[in-house]
């Protein structure tokens, strides 16, 4: 009964057609070994792999080596990798349970292309997907966070979302089938054993059918994303454009700030932050918010998205006279051309045409600092290039993008905006230096 009803989730998921070859994650616990016997039974082609994370001494070892037989008893490819995951964590400045997660999924998926599998098959069940929602709600989340651990998720598959964990353990003393048993199951050093050891049994005073009712509403919730996300997709593509969100056409909407959170939660934005960015709509520009990978700028009638450099900021780089193409950290070719009475001048903010004879090599290129001025094309006197932007309503992210090119300490050009008078084409000229931002 209960391999029919992993039969029949496979077929309403569509998770798989018969006979695919899959790959099979195996640690030798319960669940993988009953994902194992039961996609076997099945007929599907198996190849079983398994990582050694190296935490638990011992115990890791013996695992592998039980995978190892098991899949000898199968007659079935075993693949197994070392990992060491404490390294990877502090590498990364990562957890434990990340670098584990990271670190599997990365080789699985390298297993698969290698093999030309269909799919990765992983062992989560019910109880791990009530444990998500749990985790979810507790670290805070939208509606996504809620709906459970999904079926597929690209080519990685959970043919044993419709089973328990009870259900499992009937399923393999049926089969008269043995497996390990991982000693820190039992620890609530990890928040998921917490949620797992401490917090369902407390639910379960409370409601003995409290995972029931967890999964119950969790696929509830799962139509109500479905109609939600299609109402979130209109939004953004009405309010968002080039990573620029138009506050006026935003707060027009039903419930802004649910769609805030879902455009920003996507550049790892919390919800204390995406608070505090919507809470600043009104306000007054200038105002930066960070996650881990991006900054929100709150700028007149707009926020601004853009991912977080490296400061570049006192980078100088260096353009000799031979050189003809630049990469970093602007894209240019260079060329010296001959003056002559046909020679056609394009109008073009990304082609420079300079004198040549007044430029002193090597030019610079560099950022642009408090205090710095030019001369524009076409004007007798000073500007500062601050003035010059707030002329141009450049936007702080638009400023700190802005890269100047530099014939000594003087300005040549705020480069793709406009070049310095300085160093005009004139009827004296001879060589002209042609730069074209690619």
């Amino acid at each position: 009964m209960i391999l029919s009803k992993v039969k029949q989730y496979i077929l309403n998921n569509q998770l798989l057609n018969s006979g695919d070859k899959i790959i099979v994650g195996v640690s030798g616990g319960a669940d993988s070994v009953a994902i194992l016997d039961m996609l076997h039974q099945l007929g599907y082609e198996c190849i079983v792999a398994h990582c050694n994370f190296h935490l638990r001494n011992e115990e890791s070892n013996r695992d592998a080596a039980f995978v190892k037989d098991l899949c000898k008893t199968y007659n079935l490819e075993f693949n197994s990798i070392d990992f060491d995951t404490i390294k990877y964590a502090a590498d990364k400045a990562i957890s434990i349970e990340m670098a584990a997660r990271e670190l599997r999924y990365n080789w699985f998926e390298e297993l698969r292309a290698k093999h030309e599998a269909a799919a990765i098959a992983v062992a989560h069940h019910q109880d791990d997907s009530v444990e998500t929602v749990l985790l979810n709600l507790i670290r805070g989340t939208g509606i996504r966070g809620l709906t459970g651990i999904s079926a597929q998720n690209g080519h990685v598959i959970r043919p044993l979302l419709c089973l328990t964990r009870n259900d499992i353990i009937d399923y393999l003393s049926q089969r008269n089938i043995s497996y390990v048993t991982d000693c820190t199951n039992k620890e609530d050093i990890y928040t998921r054993n917490k949620i797992r050891l401490n917090i369902i049994p407390l639910l379960e005073t409370i409601n003995p059918s409290v995972k029931d009712s967890i999964s119950q509403t969790a696929e509830h919730l799962l139509q109500v994303k479905n109609i939600y996300l299609d109402y979130i997709d209109k939004a953004k593509s009405e309010i968002l454009k080039e990573n620029k969100i138009d506050i006026e056409k935003l707060i027009k909407y039903n419930e802004p700030k649910a769609i805030l959170f879902e455009i920003l939660s996507v550049y790892k934005f919390n919800s204390e932050t995406i608070d505090n960015i919507f809470n600043a709509l009104d306000g007054i520009s200038g105002k930066i918010f960070y996650s881990n990978t991006h900054r929100v700028l709150k700028d007149r009638a707009q926020l601004i998205i853009s991912e977080k450099e490296a400061d570049t900021n006192n980078n100088n780089f260096e353009i000799r006279e031979t050189t003809t193409t630049l990469s970093s950290p602007v894209n240019f070719e260079i060329e010296t051309i001959f003056n002559s009475p046909d020679l056609t001048i394009e109008k073009n903010k990304n082609i420079l045409y300079v004198d040549k004879n007044k430029l002193n090599f090597p030019l610079t290129i560099r950022r642009w600092q408090q205090g710095d001025w030019f001369i524009p094309f076409g004007m007798k006197g000073k500007k500062k290039v601050s003035d010059y932007f707030t002329d141009q309503k450049l936007s702080l992210f638009e400023k700190e993008n802005v890269w100047l090119l530099c014939s000594d300490d003087a300005i040549v050009w705020i480069i793709g905006y406009r070049s310095d008078d300085r160093y005009r084409i004139t009827t004296d000229t001879s060589d002209i230096v042609k730069i074209t931002l690619i």
